[in-house]
Protein backbone atom coordinates (compact mmCIF):
# COMPACT_ATOMS: atom_id res chain seq x y z
CA UNK A 1 0.00 0.00 0.00
CA UNK A 2 1.46 3.31 -1.10
CA UNK A 3 1.04 5.29 2.10
CA UNK A 4 4.21 7.30 2.56
CA UNK A 5 4.19 11.07 2.82
CA UNK A 6 6.22 11.21 -0.37
CA UNK A 7 3.49 9.32 -2.20
CA UNK A 8 0.84 11.71 -0.94
CA UNK A 9 2.88 14.72 -1.92
CA UNK A 10 3.69 13.23 -5.32
CA UNK A 11 -0.03 13.07 -5.94
CA UNK A 12 -0.29 16.80 -5.30
CA UNK A 13 2.53 17.51 -7.70
CA UNK A 14 0.88 15.42 -10.39
CA UNK A 15 -2.31 17.45 -10.12
CA UNK A 16 -0.98 20.93 -10.88
CA UNK A 17 -4.02 22.63 -12.32
CA UNK A 18 -3.43 25.55 -14.68
CA UNK A 19 -5.75 28.54 -14.68
CA UNK A 20 -8.27 28.62 -17.51
CA UNK A 21 -10.57 31.33 -18.85
CA UNK A 22 -13.30 28.87 -19.77
CA UNK A 23 -14.64 26.26 -17.43
CA UNK A 24 -13.13 22.83 -18.10
CA UNK A 25 -14.20 19.51 -16.62
CA UNK A 26 -12.02 18.71 -13.59
CA UNK A 27 -10.68 15.43 -15.01
CA UNK A 28 -9.79 17.01 -18.37
CA UNK A 29 -8.10 19.91 -16.61
CA UNK A 30 -6.14 17.54 -14.38
CA UNK A 31 -4.99 15.36 -17.27
CA UNK A 32 -3.95 18.20 -19.55
CA UNK A 33 -2.00 20.04 -16.91
CA UNK A 34 -0.38 16.95 -15.45
CA UNK A 35 1.06 16.30 -18.90
CA UNK A 36 2.34 19.88 -19.01
CA UNK A 37 4.07 19.67 -15.64
CA UNK A 38 5.65 16.34 -16.47
CA UNK A 39 6.90 17.76 -19.77
CA UNK A 40 8.49 20.71 -17.95
CA UNK A 41 10.21 18.44 -15.45
CA UNK A 42 11.53 16.14 -18.17
CA UNK A 43 12.94 19.02 -20.22
CA UNK A 44 14.38 21.19 -17.45
CA UNK A 45 17.73 19.87 -16.26
CA UNK A 46 17.80 22.36 -13.38
CA UNK A 47 14.55 20.98 -12.00
CA UNK A 48 15.66 17.37 -12.48
CA UNK A 49 18.87 18.14 -10.60
CA UNK A 50 16.95 19.77 -7.76
CA UNK A 51 17.88 23.44 -8.23
CA UNK A 52 15.79 25.06 -5.52
CA UNK A 53 14.90 28.33 -7.27
CA UNK A 54 13.55 26.53 -10.35
CA UNK A 55 11.71 23.89 -8.33
CA UNK A 56 9.99 26.43 -6.10
CA UNK A 57 9.10 28.61 -9.10
CA UNK A 58 7.36 25.64 -10.73
CA UNK A 59 5.55 24.81 -7.49
CA UNK A 60 4.45 28.42 -6.96
CA UNK A 61 3.17 28.98 -10.51
CA UNK A 62 1.69 25.62 -11.40
CA UNK A 63 0.48 24.10 -8.14
CA UNK A 64 -0.15 26.35 -5.16
CA UNK A 65 -2.78 28.70 -6.60
CA UNK A 66 -5.05 25.76 -7.31
CA UNK A 67 -5.41 24.20 -3.89
CA UNK A 68 -7.83 25.33 -1.21
CA UNK A 69 -5.31 25.46 1.62
CA UNK A 70 -7.77 27.01 4.05
CA UNK A 71 -10.23 24.15 3.66
CA UNK A 72 -7.41 21.59 3.77
CA UNK A 73 -6.09 23.11 6.99
CA UNK A 74 -9.55 23.31 8.53
CA UNK A 75 -10.17 19.63 7.77
CA UNK A 76 -6.75 18.63 9.08
CA UNK A 77 -7.08 20.64 12.30
CA UNK A 78 -10.66 19.31 12.67
CA UNK A 79 -12.54 20.28 15.85
CA UNK A 80 -9.59 22.32 17.09
CA UNK A 81 -10.24 24.81 14.28
CA UNK A 82 -13.28 26.13 16.15
CA UNK A 83 -11.12 26.86 19.21
CA UNK A 84 -8.56 28.86 17.23
CA UNK A 85 -8.63 32.63 16.93
CA UNK A 86 -8.66 34.31 13.51
CA UNK A 87 -4.93 35.02 13.88
CA UNK A 88 -4.20 31.42 14.87
CA UNK A 89 -6.20 30.12 11.91
CA UNK A 90 -4.20 32.24 9.49
CA UNK A 91 -0.94 31.07 11.05
CA UNK A 92 -2.10 27.46 10.74
CA UNK A 93 -2.95 27.91 7.06
CA UNK A 94 0.38 29.62 6.37
CA UNK A 95 2.46 27.01 8.17
CA UNK A 96 0.55 24.04 6.72
CA UNK A 97 0.95 25.49 3.24
CA UNK A 98 4.67 25.98 3.81
CA UNK A 99 5.01 22.41 5.10
CA UNK A 100 3.39 20.98 1.98
CA UNK A 101 5.48 23.22 -0.27
CA UNK A 102 8.73 22.04 1.30
CA UNK A 103 7.71 18.40 1.17
CA UNK A 104 6.52 18.13 -2.41
CA UNK A 105 9.16 20.51 -3.77
CA UNK A 106 11.68 17.93 -2.59
CA UNK A 107 9.88 15.22 -4.60
CA UNK A 108 8.99 17.03 -7.80
CA UNK A 109 11.94 15.78 -9.83
CA UNK A 110 10.59 12.22 -9.59
CA UNK A 111 7.28 13.08 -11.29
CA UNK A 112 8.67 12.36 -14.75
CA UNK A 113 9.18 8.70 -13.85
CA UNK A 114 5.44 8.04 -13.68
CA UNK A 115 2.60 7.45 -16.12
CA UNK A 116 -0.78 8.85 -15.08
CA UNK A 117 -4.17 7.68 -16.32
CA UNK A 118 -7.13 9.85 -15.32
CA UNK A 119 -10.59 8.32 -15.27
CA UNK A 120 -13.54 10.19 -16.85
CA UNK A 121 -15.77 12.14 -14.47
CA UNK A 122 -19.37 13.06 -15.09
CA UNK A 123 -20.27 16.33 -13.41
CA UNK A 124 -24.00 16.82 -13.04
CA UNK A 125 -25.45 20.29 -13.40
CA UNK A 126 -24.90 22.38 -10.29
CA UNK A 127 -22.57 19.83 -8.72
CA UNK A 128 -19.71 21.54 -6.87
CA UNK A 129 -17.91 18.62 -5.18
CA UNK A 130 -16.44 15.72 -7.13
CA UNK A 131 -13.83 12.99 -6.90
CA UNK A 132 -11.38 12.61 -9.77
CA UNK A 133 -9.87 9.14 -9.96
CA UNK A 134 -6.51 8.28 -11.46
CA UNK A 135 -4.00 5.48 -11.62
CA UNK A 136 -0.28 6.15 -11.43
CA UNK A 137 2.33 3.63 -12.50
CA UNK A 138 5.99 3.24 -13.32
CA UNK A 139 8.06 0.29 -14.56
CA UNK A 140 8.78 -2.32 -11.93
CA UNK A 141 6.18 -1.13 -9.42
CA UNK A 142 2.48 -1.90 -8.87
CA UNK A 143 0.02 0.82 -9.93
CA UNK A 144 -1.18 3.36 -7.37
CA UNK A 145 -4.74 4.64 -7.21
CA UNK A 146 -5.06 8.35 -6.49
CA UNK A 147 -8.39 10.07 -5.84
CA UNK A 148 -8.66 13.85 -5.77
CA UNK A 149 -11.45 15.52 -3.87
CA UNK A 150 -12.20 18.76 -5.66
CA UNK A 151 -14.59 21.62 -5.09
CA UNK A 152 -15.88 24.22 -7.50
CA UNK A 153 -15.38 27.82 -6.39
CA UNK A 154 -17.01 30.05 -8.96
CA UNK A 155 -15.72 28.71 -12.28
CA UNK A 156 -12.57 27.19 -10.78
CA UNK A 157 -12.02 23.67 -9.48
CA UNK A 158 -9.67 23.32 -6.52
CA UNK A 159 -8.27 20.36 -4.63
CA UNK A 160 -8.95 20.05 -0.91
CA UNK A 161 -7.93 16.44 -0.24
CA UNK A 162 -6.05 13.62 -1.92
CA UNK A 163 -6.42 9.90 -1.25
CA UNK A 164 -3.57 7.57 -2.23
CA UNK A 165 -4.68 3.92 -2.13
CA UNK A 166 -7.56 5.13 0.07
CA UNK A 167 -5.22 6.98 2.47
CA UNK A 168 -6.34 10.59 2.88
CA UNK A 169 -3.74 13.35 3.04
CA UNK A 170 -5.98 15.33 5.37
CA UNK A 171 -6.49 12.35 7.69
CA UNK A 172 -2.75 11.62 7.85
CA UNK A 173 -2.08 15.16 9.04
CA UNK A 174 -5.18 15.29 11.26
CA UNK A 175 -3.84 12.47 13.44
CA UNK A 176 -0.51 14.21 14.05
CA UNK A 177 -2.11 17.64 14.46
CA UNK A 178 -4.52 16.38 17.12
CA UNK A 179 -1.59 14.90 19.01
CA UNK A 180 0.26 18.22 18.96
CA UNK A 181 -2.81 20.14 20.14
CA UNK A 182 -3.29 17.76 23.06
CA UNK A 183 0.30 18.42 24.13
CA UNK A 184 0.51 22.17 23.61
CA UNK A 185 -2.76 23.60 22.41
CA UNK A 186 -3.25 25.36 19.08
CA UNK A 187 -0.17 27.54 19.70
CA UNK A 188 1.85 24.39 20.29
CA UNK A 189 0.78 23.03 16.90
CA UNK A 190 1.71 26.30 15.22
CA UNK A 191 5.13 26.29 16.87
CA UNK A 192 5.75 22.68 15.85
CA UNK A 193 4.86 23.41 12.21
CA UNK A 194 7.01 26.56 12.24
CA UNK A 195 10.02 24.60 13.54
CA UNK A 196 9.60 21.97 10.81
CA UNK A 197 9.46 24.68 8.17
CA UNK A 198 12.64 26.31 9.45
CA UNK A 199 14.70 23.16 8.98
CA UNK A 200 17.19 23.21 6.12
Amino acid sequence: MFQTAKALILSLVLLAISPAHAEIAPDVLARNTTNEVMRIVKQDEDIKSGRASKVYALVETKILPHFDFERMTKLAVARNWNDATAEQRQRLVDEFRALLVRTYAASISSVAEYKVDFKPVRVNGGETDVIVNSEVSKPGAPPITIDYRMEKLGDVWKVYDVMVDNVSLVTVYRNSFNSEVRKGGVDGLIQTLAKRNQRK
